[in-house]
């Protein structure tokens, strides 16, 4: 096959990456780098240095009554929440998924407190997930309903008003149990392509177990889509990202699979879109078994590449990328979570959503990691409190949920990190099976300054997906890409939250999707930017 790398890979990426062999694939070259990398976060974990925990308050009553992600074995999985400004007063609203409860739309009151006000939406019940998406390019987000069920779309109309748009878009309104979702804008194309994510096939008599259910790809047809194509083969999907991530201008679908229903045949995947199909060996795609739940993903090691979080059941798994391979960060590094860090309970820890933010703006990314037992799988921890791992100033990772007061240990499912009161600080969200929401807000004083930028294109793909983000400082550069999908059955579409410590300038770039670079330009902190693309 030809190398893709050397088809598709522009001139700008030389300000990324260094020079790369094929899709993923172990090389030599690659082996020292992550030797290299072995050593240095080894030598430091002993000596990273302590910083005070970041501190929350409770604000899950603030306004709305108790909400549960409710449900028997057909709700399982799932259990996500949408983060997303429908009202256009710049502080995000959130719709929750509830399962066999209905699913809420809570719209966003809060002044120097979070508070939430119940928002009007047509009853759904069955919602395992959503995202936000604008998907008919007029600025006004829409959401993509997820459903062990009949998917839902559905279109905003602004002043977080919506109409069903399923039928008038043809997605697909098949009785599948859909738990993954991912987007992307393909060139050429003024609406994005889609990708829908479908676990257990509930009607073969043989199942659960080996009956993975066929997920779909589905492309622009005119104002509408055309019929889904199989992705074949598929093995019970819990997430799903596009990402550029060889930052060659084309995008590819990662999907984490739930080993506990793919039994044997399956293992984690990475689909290119032309031709498409699924990476193998011969492409250099190391074959991966977990118990995967979700995707998060950020660049963590200063070099312009998207590395990736995979929760599971048991390690928590994170791996740089140097663009033909993703490797595991070291046991030292502090990140995999294997086990409950409070009681006596052994047994391993069940990992679900995880995100990448900046929770105490210092500009190094954190990690929040939803955890909970499915149900009541006895091998696994039953007591299994939330991970919020602070990023250190040596690359290491140190856990604070529990003097941060977050810990709990319901069985948490879904979240999101977003800055719900503007006040610059990212907040937490947390969907619960057969538990209470929990809205925590972030009322830590020892932080640093911040950024929010919010890349916007005119014509198609308005709140530019696929945008990279670049912020400069004396400390270096930090990147961000905007997406669509991972996750667990969550999502966002809000400004890009940068942390810049005691800095009270940066340096602001964009590589727009289409690969043109954006000027540095210099911005004040502790503001919101709107960064348009040049007509």
């Amino acid at each position: 096959m030809n190398n893709l790398f050397n088809r598709f890979t522009p001139a700008w990426t030389a300000d990324f990456a260094p020079a790369r062999s094929q899709f993923f694939g172990r090389s030599p070259r690659n082996l020292s780098m992550f030797s290299k990398i072995t050593i240095t976060l080894t030598l430091a974990a002993s000596g990273a240095a302590a910083q005070t925990p970041p501190q929350f308050s409770d604000r899950a009553q603030a306004g709305v009554a108790p909400h549960e992600y409710a449900g028997g074995w057909d709700h399982f999985v799932g259990g996500g929440v949408a983060v997303f400004d429908c009202n256009g007063d710049s502080l995000p609203e959130a719709f929750v998924a509830g399962g066999a409860n209905p699913a809420r739309l809570l719209i966003n009151a809060s002044g120097a407190d979070v508070r939430f006000d119940d928002g009007q939406i047509a009853p759904l019940l069955g919602v395992t997930g959503a995202y936000p998406i604008d998907i008919n390019n007029d600025a006004v987000i829409d959401l993509m309903v997820l459903h062990n069920g009949p998917n839902t779309l559905l279109l905003g109309q602004g002043d977080c008003r919506f109409t069903d748009a399923t039928a008038q878009m043809n997605i697909p309104a098949d009785d599948r149990w859909t738990t993954a979702f991912s987007a992307t804008w393909e060139a050429g194309q003024t609406r994005p392509t889609l990708a829908i994510g479908n676990y257990v096939d509930t009607t073969d008599p043989n199942g659960p177990f080996g009956t993975c259910d066929t997920n779909w790809l589905l492309r622009p047809d005119g104002d509408s889509y055309g019929a889904p194509v199989a992705l074949d083969p598929a093995y019970c999907p819990l997430s799903m990202l596009f990402s550029d991530w060889q930052r060659s201008g084309t995008p590819m679908l990662r999907i984490s699979n739930d080993r506990q229903y793919y039994l044997r045949d399956g293992s984690e995947q990475m689909w290119a879109l032309d031709p498409l199909r699924a990476l193998d060996a011969s492409d250099g795609w190391a074959e991966q078994k977990i118990w995967g739940m979700g995707i998060a993903s950020r660049d963590i090691t200063g070099d312009g590449l998207p590395d990736v979080m995979l929760t599971s059941m048991g390690d928590q798994i994170l791996m740089t990328n140097d663009g033909h391979q993703f490797a595991a960060v070291p046991y030292a590094t502090g990140t995999y979570a294997q086990r409950p860090f409070t009681g006596d309970d052994g047994r391993p820890s069940t990992g679900w959503h995880a995100e990448f933010g900046d929770i105490n703006n210092d500009g190094r990314a954190d990690l929040f990691i939803a955890k909970g037992n499915v149900d009541q799988m006895p091998g696994l921890a039953m007591l299994d409190p939330n991970n919020l791992l602070m990023q250190n100033a040596d690359g290491t990772f140190s856990e604070s949920a529990g003097p941060s007061g977050i810990g709990t240990t319901h069985r948490a499912r879904g979240a999101a990190l977003a800055d719900l009161n503007a006040d610059g600080l990212l907040d937490i969200i947390v969907v619960n099976r057969r538990a209470p929401l929990e809205i925590w807000q972030n009322t830590s004083t020892d932080t640093g300054n911040w950024l929010r930028i919010d890349p916007r294109q005119t014509g198609s793909n308005i709140y530019a997906i696929g945008a990279i983000v670049e912020l400069r400082t004396a400390e270096g550069t930090q990147t961000i890409e905007r997406t669509i999908g991972g996750g667990h059955a969550s999502g966002s579409l809000v400004p890009l939250h940068f942390g810049v410590g005691a800095h009270e300038t940066a340096d602001i770039r964009v590589v727009w999707p289409d690969g043109t670079i954006g000027p540095w330009e210099t911005f004040s902190a502790n503001q919101s930017i709107t960064v348009n693309a040049a007509p």
